[in-house]
């Protein structure tokens, strides 16, 4: 069985994912949050969320490492006591890695979430969009063929039914679409600023639905979970390419 070692596995994502570069504007600690007493890897689990759940079935599976989008580490200590120190102590004494990558996940130009969004809507003429602290994290591009809000939801999310929302105020033929992923409902705005016919985020807020209506764009809330698991799948195929290292995915899904 191929193995790695852990510190080297660090360094390769570390640079395709340019996490050096956001550390000034993400405090979610990118990179290794938690170590392992073996400092080889053999099988990596990707999920979108670090959480017992998750842990639980990377170690069933015989994991060495979960790399997810969503870390436990969030720009702050944290006293470890109650679920923050039961998830600690379990990777601890299961010898499992855990390894975040966030916004450096939303915003990578061929794996990240935005960018295989837009790849599976199959969008022409794709630019950043979706400015965060002076970074454009999402993307936006124009459809080959118009397309309904319900045809685009049912290639994203599994059609509106599996969405948080769906804000049918714009054009019924839509042809130019703007993807932020995750909590990026307010960024609506820089949508309506770029006349788009549409917007995608993953979560839903309720001043939303009036300025939509208002300004005539439709929106899409995907729900956060479900705009997330983009990413990691591919950065897991990423690896299983490159590498003689054995990969799983580990769906988690919160409904949210």
């Amino acid at each position: 069985m191929a193995r790695m070692q852990l510190v080297e596995l660090d360094a390769w994502f570390r640079d395709i994912m340019r996490i050096a570069d956001l550390e000034g504007i993400d405090p979610s600690l990118n990179g290794i949050q938690v170590t392992r007493r073996n400092s080889e890897v053999s099988r990596i689990a990707f999920a979108v969320d670090a959480c017992m759940e998750t842990f639980r079935r990377a170690v069933e599976q015989g994991a060495d490492m979960l790399l997810v989008h969503h870390g436990i580490f969030w720009g702050r200590e944290s006293r470890l006591t109650g679920a923050h120190y039961q998830r600690i102590r379990y990777l601890v004494e299961n010898d499992l890695a855990l390894y975040a990558v966030h916004l450096p996940l939303d915003m990578h130009p061929e794996f990240g979430n935005n960018a295989a969004m837009a790849a599976a809507l199959r969008l022409r003429e794709v630019r950043p969009f979706g400015t965060y602290k002076g970074q454009q994290i999402g993307c936006s591009g124009l459809l080959p063929e118009a397309q309904s809000i319900e045809e685009i939801a049912q290639t994203l999310f599994g059609g509106t039914e599996q969405t948080l929302g769906v804000l049918p105020f714009g054009p019924r033929r839509i042809q130019s679409v703007g993807l932020v992923s995750g909590g990026a409902p307010l960024e609506v705005e820089q949508a309506i600023g770029e006349h788009l016919d549409l917007y995608v985020t993953g979560d839903a807020a309720h001043q939303v639905y009036h300025r939509a209506m208002e300004t005539g764009i439709n929106v899409i809330f995907g729900g956060h979970y479900l705009t997330e698991t983009w990413g990691v799948r591919l950065l897991g195929e990423r690896v299983a390419r490159e590498s003689d290292l054995e990969t799983l995915f580990i769906d988690v899904p919160t409904g949210l």
